[in-house]
């Protein structure tokens, strides 16, 4: 945590007197143990160093600019690219004996892992003075993105979501053309994508196959980490864990801060009021619908209302949808024009009184399909002189930001930090609080059942409550398994 004599000291590294002497780089050993210099590199530590924390961790060590100090992960068969990529990294199973052991020569860490860890890694780290960057979504439950948010303040961290698009230059483009009016006011938000691509609505394994020779028994239960205990199964690792509630936050957890990113940031949005949905059915035996409440549904609609903001001047409905379930073409849009993406796979499409606006994942390729039967395609020069750095830079602005302090322009600058991507989260995740109340259901008394939690929830974002349902506020946030803690 950085305390009045690491802020001091480094005030007095950037203060004229500094500059006036001639000394501009002050290596890490002048200024002390745990003082880093602007003008240093990053000593980074990757939580989860397989799969997208390959490139995390290597992107955020942007070909030497920073140094990598440790490498950690449960299953180091997954992580075998950056073993080789970092040799001379440290290698650690548990997160908590890194931090430990490692102390001091750690300044930043990437999590990586699945969603049900994320927020006991960042925790840790955050509450030791460590700067973190969290894969997407921040966090498994509502509550806990509102308490990473807080701490990231409160530990004075540099923080940033692994929602790479929140960093595509086409974002801007698409607030000027909002703020200039060209499409008029937003009502309503239409959002999609095709995943699960994973397997998603089937029942929960029972049999009980041997655990892969990557891993010992003690690696599998870090794994579970959080969450409530199962044996291992493929349906679990690697990825799949995705579709189930006790690990992921299913295809919505998974694209959500990557497509709702860019209309919540274009219109200004904040907290939801009020959230209502319908999910889809596996039939299994006899053509009789299945539910399993520990698996995600294998399709899902979700209606989430926010109120009149600064950006845009109208209440906004937003409409989810996934499973490949994607909205109808828009009046203004041609017949024959794919819905934002080449295979209109997946998309954004923002309404307004003038017109409407497209893109893609990740903010990409942005349009404008006004009333008057005119197509804008404005995408942004790039900088011929400069060497364009992967996933727009996203976790090497983090990088440069951590050096920079909690309190420059480069942090200020970043454009996920936990104060922008944690209401993003919550947004995300009231969506999947509606789907996992959507079974909820109560005794009417006349030997048959209501489905309470099929009606519109009304929530209290302040206190994080729905207000007409409370049965539903068990999935605001869960218990974890005993021996974990959010620090």
């Amino acid at each position: 945590m950085q305390n009045k004599k690491t802020t001091n000291r480094r005030d007095f590294i950037k203060s004229g007197a500094v500059a006036a002497s001639g000394f501009f780089i002050v290596p890490r050993h002048v200024l002390g143990k745990g003082f880093l210099a602007p003008s240093d590199k990053l000593n980074i530590a990757a939580i989860g160093a397989g799969g997208k924390g390959s490139s995390d961790i290597a992107n955020a060590y942007n070909n030497g600019v920073n140094n990598v100090v440790a490498l950690c992960d449960v299953d180091m068969a997954r992580c075998k690219g950056s073993l080789d990529k970092f040799p001379n990294a440290k290698r650690y199973k548990d997160f908590r004996v890194m931090l430990d052991e490692m102390k001091g020569d750690i300044d930043a860490v990437t999590i990586s892992t699945p969603d049900h860890q994320h927020a006991v890694a960042a925790m840790d780290a955050m509450s030791r003075g460590k700067h973190v960057y969290v894969q997407k979504p921040l966090t498994h439950d509502i509550y806990e993105a509102r308490k990473l948010t807080e701490a990231a303040r409160k530990y004075k961290v540099v923080s940033q979501m692994g929602n790479q698009g929140a960093s595509n230059p086409t974002q801007k483009v698409m607030m000027e053309w909002l703020d200039k009016g060209t499409i008029g006011t937003v009502s309503d938000v239409h959002i999609w994508t095709n995943r699960p691509v994973w397997p998603q609505g089937s029942p929960a394994p029972t049999d009980k196959p041997a655990l892969i020779e990557s891993m010992t028994p003690q690696d599998w239960d870090l794994w579970v980490g959080t969450a409530s205990w199962v044996d291992y199964h493929p349906l679990y690792h690697p990825f799949k864990w995705r579709g189930w509630w006790n690990f992921g936050t299913g295809a919505l957890g998974d694209m959500g801060c990557h497509l709702i990113d860019p209309a919540f940031r274009v219109l200004g949005l904040g907290y939801p009021t009020e959230v209502e949905c319908s999910v889809g059915q596996v039939f299994l035996k006899d053509w009789q619908p299945e539910y399993n409440p520990e698996g995600c549904p294998p399709s899902s609609s979700v209606q989430i209302k926010f109120p009149a903001t600064k950006r845009n001047n109208s209440p906004v409905t937003m409409y989810w949808t996934d499973g490949g379930i994607r909205p109808f073409h828009p009046e203004w849009i041609p017949a024959n024009e794919p819905l934002a993406e080449a295979d209109s796979s997946n998309g954004v499409l923002m309404i307004g009184t003038k017109g409407v606006m497209t893109c893609g994942t990740y903010g990409n390729t942005p349009k404008i399909y006004l009333k008057n039967g005119e197509k804008i395609d404005i995408m942004p020069k790039a900088d011929p002189n400069a060497k364009p750095l992967p996933e727009h830079g996203h976790q090497a602005s983090w990088a440069e930001a951590c050096k920079a302090g909690f309190n420059s322009k480069e942090h200020k600058g970043l454009s996920s930090s936990f104060d922008y991507s944690g209401p993003l989260t919550e947004t995300v995740l009231m969506g999947n609080l509606a789907i996992r109340s959507y079974n909820l259901r109560k005794s009417n008394g006349k030997n048959g059942f209501n489905y309470d939690g099929r009606k519109k929830l009304i929530w209290d974002g302040t206190n994080m409550k729905i207000t007409n349902f409370d049965e539903a506020n068990q999935f605001v946030s869960r218990q974890y398994r005993e021996g974990w803690k959010l620090v």
